[in-house]
């Protein structure tokens, strides 16, 4: 039996501007002898290499944000992102000019994502574009920085997590006065580096021909089957059916503990007896997934063997590590790799289900024939993450003790709940910021506020003087580092929530249904997969409120 890959085996040499530019002029000249399946193999081959390097590089820095040769590293691949890029879209331009006979070998859709992919770019963005790279890992490696003294210790943001949910309401409070001191003494940078920001992508909008950014953030997410106009109906829908629901919970957890207002340092504990927990720390957490994998699915369970034996997850905080959790690919090798913050909470679980949906489907498409089909948009790869959040449920007991399962299964569907809001607030936010790039940074925090009322309207923060202005997104590093991408999640719950409705009824057909989503990676567009799963678009009338009624009942509301 072969030994099981390692990540300390995977390796791709650094590429050059020069060796790209060579190698695609070997690759032009086949197409020039007319042979394009060739031609098209080598290309495959040539992205899934730099796109491997790539992703060791970001994944090395986001490991230790202090390390210096890894940020000279990440510097230098941000650098030559954009050369890459110009070279992909001019070959991509001449194979769309010879479309019927290219879309005979890499498929249909493959075409729909390169037609988008050419309008995102041009040489003259080549130098905005590294700039940005460069002002979004500013923001990471701020968030990174953060020291803050609490409870008789010296913590980073993800740290403070256990304290923001304790089940004492002044270690909460505590918490989070400690957590946006840290924004509020950061708040001139946090503003500064976002107007760069905003005022690049603007500036890349224009000399693309946009009006604005949002249509090309749109098209760099290659949403190919939906725009604002879907999207902003579907905001409308989350107002109308889930708003309502999340303050009826919300004043229920008030009446039941007895408070005379929700605080927002009250929403994180959902649980009145206090969140459910993790059974055991870092390495029980690691080995008890095993059992619960092995009672899911044979599937399910052999890979999560490959990603232990293979060491291709990295879970634990530490100091200097970047915040968050992700997953990330090698698509030279086929095993993916797990990035997240353990910190002893209930949201260990959250991310570890939530990262391992994201690699099983990476794992289980990585035969799809070329790469653009390895992942698809990103709407569509959040239903795989969160799908699988709630197909273990069955299991769950195994990670939180099965005393504490039900009562994490109820905490999760309220959060889910919960999160709908919130998450259509940031996108909603974006869509106004880059409406309105000349916008002050006190603009910005007002236009917040603004919104927080239709879609948070019990946000109540006390006397934290960061959130009263205005300042709870600057948290959020999509909305700095991945523009426009947030929807994403509220869509997938949306879809995964369905999955939740169907394991109800019928576990075993639901969890296969998902399997084969798994398997088509990115092969087709966002609203295609879903229906090839069975599913409902979230766009289409009644899917958000059907889903929204079911938890209801469940919940007893």
């Amino acid at each position: 039996m072969d030994a099981p890959l390692q990540f300390a085996d995977i390796a791709e040499p650094r590429p050059a501007k020069e060796g790209l530019e060579e190698a695609y002029a070997v690759i032009n000249a086949a197409l020039d002898r007319g042979e394009r399946a060739a031609a098209l193999a080598d290309w495959d081959r040539l992205r899934r290499r730099y796109d491997t390097w790539s992703a060791l590089v970001h994944l090395r820095f986001a490991r230790d944000t202090a390390d210096a040769a890894a940020k000279a590293d990440r510097d230098y691949a941000d650098a030559l992102s954009p050369e890459a890029a110009e070279l992909e879209v001019a070959l991509k331009r001449r194979l769309l000019a010879d479309a019927p006979a290219v879309a005979s070998i890499v498929g249909e859709h493959a075409l729909r994502l390169w037609e988008t992919d050419v309008t995102t770019f041009d040489p003259a963005i080549k130098p905005d574009l590294e700039e940005e790279a460069r002002v979004s890992a500013r923001y990471t490696e701020l968030l990174a920085s953060a020291r803050l003294d609490f409870a008789g210790q010296t913590l980073n943001l993800a740290g403070l997590g256990p304290y923001a949910e304790d089940p004492d309401r002044e270690t909460r409070y505590q918490a989070e006065r400690t957590r946006w001191g840290f924004f509020e003494a950061n708040a001139a940078e946090l503003d500064d580096i976002y107007d760069r920001l905003v005022k690049l992508r603007t500036g890349m909008a224009g000399k693309l021909g946009y009006l604005t950014f949002t249509p090309l953030g749109y098209k760099l997410l290659r949403r190919v089957d939906y725009g604002p106009d879907d999207v902003a109906r579907y905001r409308e829908q989350v107002a109308e059916h889930v708003v309502p629901l999340v303050g009826r919970l919300l004043e229920a957890r008030r009446a039941e503990n007895g408070w005379d207002r929700l605080r927002f340092w009250d929403e994180a504990l959902i649980d009145p007896a206090g969140n459910p927990k993790p059974i055991g720390g870092h390495d029980v957490l690691v080995e008890q997934a095993q059992a619960m994998f092995d009672g899911m699915d044979p599937r399910l369970a052999s890979f999560y063997r490959v990603m232990t034996a293979g060491g291709f997850m990295d879970l634990k905080n530490r100091p200097g590590k970047a915040g968050g959790g992700f997953c990330t690919s090698f698509p030279t090798a086929g095993v993916p790799f797990i990035f997240a913050n353990f910190n002893g909470t209930n949201n260990d679980i959250g991310v570890f289900t939530h990262e391992m949906g994201h690699a099983f489907q990476n794992w289980e498409s990585r035969n799809q024939p070329g790469v653009d089909y390895l992942w698809p948009t990103m709407e569509a790869a959040e239903i795989h993450s969160m799908g699988l959040e709630f197909l273990t449920f069955p299991g769950i007991g195994k990670l939180v003790g099965e005393d504490s399962a039900n009562r994490f299964r109820r905490m999760h569907l309220i959060g889910a709940l919960a999160f709908l809001p919130y998450g259509v607030c940031v996108d909603h936010f974006q869509h106004e910021v880059y409406a309105h790039p000349e916008a002050s940074p006190a603009d910005r925090h007002a236009m917040w506020r603004r919104l927080e009322k239709v879609y948070l309207p019990w946000a109540d923060y006390g006397d934290i003087g960061f959130l009263l202005k205005g300042g709870r997104w600057q948290a959020k590093p999509h909305i700095y580092g991945s523009p426009f991408y947030y929807i994403d999640y509220t869509l997938a719950q949306c879809c995964a929530m369905q999955l939740w409705v169907k394991s109800r009824q019928d576990y075993a057909a639901t969890l296969e249904a998902y399997v084969q989503l798994c398997g088509r990676g990115g092969s087709a567009p966002f609203q295609d997969l879903v229906r090839s799963a069975g599913l409902v678009s979230p766009f289409a009338p009644g899917a958000l409120a059907g889903v929204v009624r079911e938890a209801a009942s469940v919940l007893g509301l």
